[in-house]
């Protein structure tokens, strides 16, 4: 029967997906089930360790159309995308062996890989991703959860832009982009080894201007999942009482630096020089005062001092090699304040800081007066943190990858 299953299955993700896919995505079903059926037989050569979640999902949606080429009434394909994902995870469950492991009810995190197919094109390719997750509960019942989760990666094997093969393809410019998956689940356990997962999440891909013209993708679909407990830790039925919190003042100071790819605007729209663009750099120096509130949550006010090359700029063409044509150093740099928002998961950070410009030259195509940062922090010792962050403006259009490493300094009083 099981040999029937399997064939069944294989076909039909070969009439779905790609032949080239169709393995892996079959050994990405067949893996968690090997393992579960493994690991109830009693046997020496097999252990799997205590408090680890095996899980698998599948979604199935449609692509929000957030740009011409998205949309349903596009002339090439006058349909909606519509697409099929699946993930394998592997996570470990936390038990309460540090205090923020109880203040998140006893959450989970580790990683996974990640594939979808999109039905009705193949301009957008059959992506794959690795990235790590977390999973906390908003609230537990008995057998019941409601939870939120996150996930963070790299996608590959995208069908970028490509001014002869993939023109209308405006969404993507590479073959790479970041993975940022955000949700919510109902989670229900079966028995101590299973448990059934039902909810939505919004997906979010794009590679942060790196690589121009890049849209982005978004899906928001719903999400069924299967969790497997090799050793199921069951939470305390009463939750623990926690120490006080003693809030505390920080000073951050931080550099960071990144490059914008500017797409040539020529009179040949299909030119290696429209393709390729140029390349600018982006940097600055950031300094933040902030005050962590409670275990969970920390806010704050910053002021940013930056360079954006591309700001004030024109790209000339030699030959058929595009060349950046940048202005005076002095055009380029912009003053903005930001406020700030920390959810501090013991060294990691996700940080949340709209921008306002107070100071940047004026210029006939300048962007929004306002910016938009959303990245991870993680604490590298008491003093030394790094950081990655998207730099978007309108809430959906990248402008660059921000990397950083900065250096703190607690205000509080021992």
């Amino acid at each position: 029967m099981s040999r029937c299953f399997s064939r069944l299955l294989n076909v039909t993700l070969a009439q779905i997906f790609p032949i080239q896919h169709t393995a892996i995505l079959s050994l990405l079903f067949f893996c968690p089930i090997i393992v579960c059926f493994a690991s109830v037989q009693p046997t020496d050569t097999l252990k799997v360790k205590k408090n680890f979640i095996l899980t698998g999902y599948s979604q199935f949606g449609s692509v929000m159309a957030t740009n011409p080429f998205l949309k349903p009434t596009d002339p090439i394909f006058d349909r909606d995308y519509d697409f099929l994902a699946l993930s394998f995870q592997l996570q470990r469950q936390t038990t309460g062996e540090n205090i923020w492991e109880k203040n998140y009810g006893y959450p989970s995190y580790g990683m996974g890989i990640y594939s979808a197919t999109f039905f009705n094109t193949s301009k957008l390719g059959t992506p794959i991703a690795a990235y790590v997750l977390f999973k906390a509960p908003f609230k537990r019942w008995n057998r019941l959860s409601f939870n939120y989760e996150g996930g963070f990666g790299l996608t590959f094997n995208w069908e970028g832009y490509n001014p002869s093969e993939n023109s209308y393809n405006i969404a993507l410019g590479a073959n790479q982009s970041v993975f940022i998956d955000l949700g919510t689940c109902l989670t229900y356990a079966f028995n101590s080894h299973f448990d059934l997962s039902a909810g939505y999440s919004f997906t979010h891909f794009s590679n942060g201007a790196l690589k121009s013209p890049n849209y982005g993708l978004n899906t928001f679909a719903p999400k069924i999942s299967l969790n497997y407990h090799p050793n199921r830790f069951v939470p305390p039925a009463v939750r623990e009482t926690l120490p006080a919190f003693r809030q505390k003042t920080y000073l951050d100071f931080s550099l960071y630096g990144g490059v914008k790819n500017v797409l040539y605007m020529g009179s040949k729209p299909d030119s290696i020089a429209n393709y390729e663009g140029a390349y600018y750099s982006v940097y600055g120096f950031n300094t933040l005062l902030s005050r962590q509130i409670t275990y969970k949550s920390k806010i704050g006010i910053g002021l940013s001092l930056g360079y954006d090359g591309s700001h004030n700029s024109a790209i000339f063409v030699k030959g058929l090699k595009p060349e950046a044509g940048k202005g005076s150093w002095g055009d380029n740099l912009n003053l903005s304040i930001y406020p700030s928002y920390e959810l501090v998961i013991h060294h990691l950070s996700v940080v949340v800081q709209p921008g306002f410009y107070l100071f940047r030259k004026t210029t006939v195509n300048n962007k929004p007066p306002t910016y938009q940062r959303l990245g991870l922090h993680y604490q590298l010792s008491k003093r030394i943190f790094a950081g990655i962050c998207l730099r978007a403006y309108n809430y959906h259009v990248s402008d660059f990858i921000e990397w950083s490493a900065g250096y703190r300094i607690n205000l509080s009083p021992k």
